[in-house]
């Protein structure tokens, strides 16, 4: 099982907003023993958005998918996600139920009568047009919903707004109500020195030897050219499963002191 985030607006590629969704969803994840396996950003295209959701969907990766879920012209998620699946958009029941309270509320604090009817209230609704069959993600910020298709499932999508006071508590609902049994299973380990005086092809036959006995860890070097607080060196570390990696680490320093190559940690 692995997780993914899709974000999706092409106000990111072109640099007009910068994304924050990336770090946070690494966070909301690490707070759950979980981590991110990969990320996408996909500008506002309809079919380059279609082809990747038709691809994710055909995975066995949970995704999270922020942004484009809106109803004006360049919202293109919920469409995009449908015709992904092959399935009719339509106008999910508590989606409908949950727009429709938001427009009383707001009817309300102005103090002028809802009128359900109006066209802009009728245009709303199309935010909660859905792919067919997809259930609600709820928005604790203003009630307009997101969505999620195969919730629970080891392919579940979870689709929410591209604002991050939105989307990032409606992330941890569906991560807390769907996949609370995925949490904390098994405890993670990185660990890593520094290598001042050594050269990576010098090191690459110790990290091949390490991650062949120790299969579960994942053996990583991270050259720095060097700066004017730190001269030149290489991270070198071991990261994974913590009763692989551990032993793994042990076993790079052993590696490490036989060639002669001095250490020291961060």
């Amino acid at each position: 099982m692995a997780i993914g985030l899709i974000i999706i607006g092409d106000e990111i590629l072109s640099g007009k907003r910068s994304d924050k969704h990336f770090a946070k969803v690494i966070e909301i994840l690490a707070a759950r023993g979980l981590q991110l396996a990969w990320a996408e950003i996909v500008g506002d295209n309809r079919a380059r958005i279609t082809a990747t959701l038709r691809r994710t969907l055909a995975g066995d990766d949970i995704v999270l998918c922020c942004g484009g879920i809106g109803a004006t012209p360049d919202d293109h998620t919920r469409q995009c996600a449908a015709a992904a699946l092959g399935v009719p958009l339509e106008l999910q029941p508590e989606a409908r139920q949950l727009i429709q309270q938001r427009i009383v509320e707001m009817a309300e604090a102005g103090s002028v009568p809802p009128d359900l009817d109006a066209p802009e209230n009728l245009h709303r609704l199309k935010m909660g047009e859905f792919p067919q069959g997809a259930a609600i993600v709820p928005n604790p910020y203003n009630r307009i919903p997101g969505f999620a298709l195969y919730p629970g499932s080891a392919r579940a999508h979870y689709f929410v707004p591209g604002f991050p006071v939105m989307a990032w508590p409606m992330l941890e609902w569906a991560l807390d109500t769907h996949h609370a049994a995925l949490f904390h299973q098994s405890t993670r380990l990185e660990q890593s020195v520094l290598l001042f005086d050594a050269m990576e092809s010098t090191v690459t036959p110790l990290m091949e030897a390490v991650e062949a006995e120790f299969p579960g860890a994942t053996v990583f070097s991270l050259p720095h050219v060097g700066d004017a607080a730190m001269r030149r060196h290489i991270e070198l570390g071991v990261k994974g499963e913590a009763r692989q990696a551990a032993p793994a680490f042990e076993r790079l320093l052993a590696g490490l002191d036989q060639l002669g190559i001095g250490w020291q940690r961060p």
